[in-house]
Order: C-alpha cells, then structure tokens, then sequence
C-alpha cells in the first residue's frame, strides 16, 4: 500500500479515541504511537461525563485544545461593576482590558445602550414569471405567510418575539429570476438560529402551495424554485452602543507627565480618525476590538465567528471598511464610543450546556442577551481604548512584550530561577524573542 492509500481510513469516526489517536500518529505524525496517545490524553478532562459532555460539541475528537479563561474586574457599566470573564489565548488581551476598566472607573464608567435586536432570515429563489403580478401576489399573502408558522413561533411570541415583518427583495436585475425573502425576526434571550431556520424553510413550502393555489397565475406561472432558506449573520438592525465621556482635564497626563490631558485627547481622536479613513489601519484597529468581543463571546458560549463576521461586514457597509469606534473632542469633552451589531444569546445551545458558561453567565448577574450585548460592547471599547492609549503614548511593545515575556521565556525552557532573574533585567529595556534568547544564553554560560 502506498503512502497516501494509506493516509485514507473509512470508519474513522466509529474508532474510539485511543484508536483514532494511533492512527493519526501512524500515519500523518509518524511518531511513536504511545508518546502521541499519552500527550493527547494529558489533555482529557479527568471527570468523566465532563470529558462526555465536551465530546458530544464536536465530532471525531481526540481530545481537549484549552484555552486560559480569566477576569477582567473593576466593569462599571451603566452604574453596576462587573468582574468580566474572557476566554482568550492572547497576551495582554485581559490585562488591557483590566487597565481600561480601572481608568474610567473613576470617570463614571461605561455607558451602554441597546438600540435594536432584530435579526433577519433570507428564503432565496429564483421565479421567472410575470415579475410585477408576483411582487403584487407576495403582498397579498404576507400575512399569511406569517400566520402559516404560527406553531414554530407560538412560544417565542409568549416571550415577547415572533416573526416582525417579511418583504420581497427583486434581483432579477442582478441575477436571472432571483428574489429574496427577507425575514425580519425577534428571538428575545436566544440567539434563534435554529427558530429563524425553521421558520424560513416553511416560508419556502408556504410559498410554493399559496403559489400552486393562486387562480391569477397560469400553470406556466406557477413554477417556483426554492434555493436555500438560511438566516444571515449580518444583523445591521441588532445594535448595541456604548460610551465612554470625561471632561478633557479629567483624563490626567500620560507617558510619565510628558503628555497632558489635552494632548492626549486630540492625538487619540487623530488615531480614531485615521481607523476611519485608512481600511489597512482599521482592520488591526477592529481587530483590537474583536479582541475584548471575542473572548467575552466565547467565555458565555456565544457564536464568536458570527459576532465577528457580523462586525466586519457592518464596519464596511457604506463601501468602505472603518472603524468601528468613534471619539470626539469638543467644548472640552472627551468621548469615546463603539456601534456595532452584537446578535447574541443568553439561552440556547452552548449557553446551556457548557457548565464554564453557565458559570460567565452567573458572574455577570445572569443577564438577558440586551443585558449581555451592553457588557461585551463595554469589553470591546475598553479593549480599543487600551490599545490606542499605549500606541498614542509610550507605544504598543513596551506593554505587549512585557505581557508576553512568560511565552517567550517558557518557548526558551527557561527555569523558575532564570524567569524571575530575566523578569527583573528586562523591567526597563526592550524585550523580543531574540534579546531574550541572548539573555538567557548569556545566563546560562
């Protein structure tokens, strides 16, 4: 058998752990089988219906991949002061946050404010009949279109969401025959994905019948093909923004008292500004936000690829990709503020099962997913506030190297004893990889 026949395995996912780990150290790692076994089981959790519980996330898994989950205190937000959980592999990343929390602490804190929560569904077909008498014909059956899922959104109306209002999109124009349902939806505590599906896809049989019955179409004009039914992940219409203000004199000095307050201010507003302009800039500067939505997102069990997704496609929608943040100065006001659409859930799928995640929620008072939205946008903004502080100051590496010294001294092997002494060496110089390397070579002869 060659090499490749034999990298093709049928059964995999019917062998056990054990099995599926040997097999991948045959033949991809070409190791020794046993080594292999034993650092992957040194990462199974101990409990075992714990372990249980993680495998049935995923499929084929040989193990657990852990990533450090901590707390950011000192969150006022809207007048209660949280201690935020962030799930992050990054350094510095909490630490930021921290540092940005403590700051406006004493400035009255963050101010968020849920604007919106409606998310939206697409039934996507293509008709290629009469185009105006089929626009006439979805007006006059949108309503009952809506009633006709009224068995799938019978609870989620008893808690205050449902179906809000459907329309037809045409692109025909664009595309052959090809319009757009788009479903407008509330889904309360839950992110809804599965309700929103659901719903779509008996919008798209609905639709088909109510066509097939129709006496104003000829049969000729009754053929309709549905292509898919799928909710989107850009949720322009689910808003969360936040704010941080304190007069210009209140922000005090920066880089050792070189930098007064007012300086400061407009040179952050400059940066701001430049995120705006410059789509090259404001992808590290979103960046740097996603860093706080992010690990906030997946420390409560939320869906952080949606959220990010989401977050870059709305900071690009008038054409051009900006910043998700803002910042003014003016008659001696300095505010700082993030806008962006933030779909999350408070119950449902990982918020429920993962028990860390009950847990993220519980520190945070139990929210509803509003409540949840405002403290991850908080995060988000004091993570951009943090990062432009350092860069308008003393300058990104000086705070992130240091941050980072652990990793660089644990990929170096570096004893308890030689971590301590190149701790204390590196406090006021330049720390990278290779400074540290010399360091402890030096050390070491």
């Amino acid at each position: 058998m060659s090499e490749d026949e034999s990298q093709i395995i049928a059964g995999f996912s019917k062998l056990n752990k054990r099995d599926k780990i040997k097999w991948i150290a045959k033949n991809f790692l070409y190791a020794n089988p046993i080594e292999v076994l034993n650092e992957f089981a040194g990462f199974w959790h101990d409990n075992i219906e714990s372990q249980k519980l993680l495998d049935g996330f995923s499929e084929n898994t040989i193990a657990n991949f852990p990533v450090p989950f901590g707390i950011a205190p000192n969150f006022k937000i809207n007048g209660k002061v949280f201690a935020v959980p962030m799930v992050t592999e990054e350094s510095s990343v909490v630490a930021a946050a921290s540092n940005a929390a403590k700051f406006w602490l004493s400035r009255g804190g963050f101010k968020s404010t849920v604007l919106s929560t409606i998310k939206i569904g697409q039934v996507h077909l293509v008709y290629k009949g009469d185009k105006d008498k089929f626009i006439t014909f979805f007006k006059a059956i949108k309503q009952d279109l809506i009633k006709g899922v009224a068995t799938i959104t019978a609870k989620m109306e008893a808690r205050g969401g449902g179906v809000k209002d459907l329309e037809l999109i045409d692109f025909s124009q664009i595309e052959p025959g090809y319009f757009q349902v788009r479903g407008y939806f509330e889904t309360v505590d839950s992110m809804g994905a599965n309700f929103i599906n659901s719903c779509l896809e008996e919008f798209g049989i609905l639709l088909n019948e109510m066509l097939a019955e129709s006496p104003i179409f000829t049969p000729q004009e009754k053929d309709i093909e549905i292509v898919m039914c799928i909710l989107s992940n850009y949720t322009p219409d689910c808003i969360v923004r936040c704010e941080v203000s304190c007069g210009v004199e209140e922000l005090g000095t920066f880089d050792d008292g070189k930098m007064s307050g007012a300086e400061f201010a407009e040179k952050f507003r400059r940066a701001v500004r430049i995120a705006q302009i410059d789509p090259y800039r404001a992808t590290t500067h979103n960046k740097g936000i996603m860093n706080g939505i992010d690990s906030v997102v997946l420390a409560t069990g939320n869906d952080f690829r949606a959220v990010e997704s989401c977050a870059h496609t709305y900071a690009s929608r008038d054409g051009q990709y900006r910043s998700l943040s803002d910042c003014t100065v003016e008659n001696g006001i300095f505010t700082f503020g993030l806008s962006m659409p933030l779909a999350i859930g408070t119950v449902g799928g990982l918020t429920s099962l993962h028990p860390l995640a009950k847990r993220s929620l519980e520190l945070l008072g139990n929210p509803n997913a509003s409540q949840l939205m405002e403290v991850i946008a908080a995060v988000g903004l004091a993570q951009n506030f943090a990062a432009l502080r350092s860069l308008t100051t003393v300058g990104i590496q000086k705070g992130h190297m240091k941050m980072h010294l652990t990793n660089i001294l644990a990929q170096f092997q570096a004893t308890d004893a030689e971590a301590e002494k190149a701790k204390a060496y590196f406090d006021d110089k330049t720390i990278s990889v290779s400074s540290v390397r010399d360091y402890l070579e030096t050390l070491r002869k």
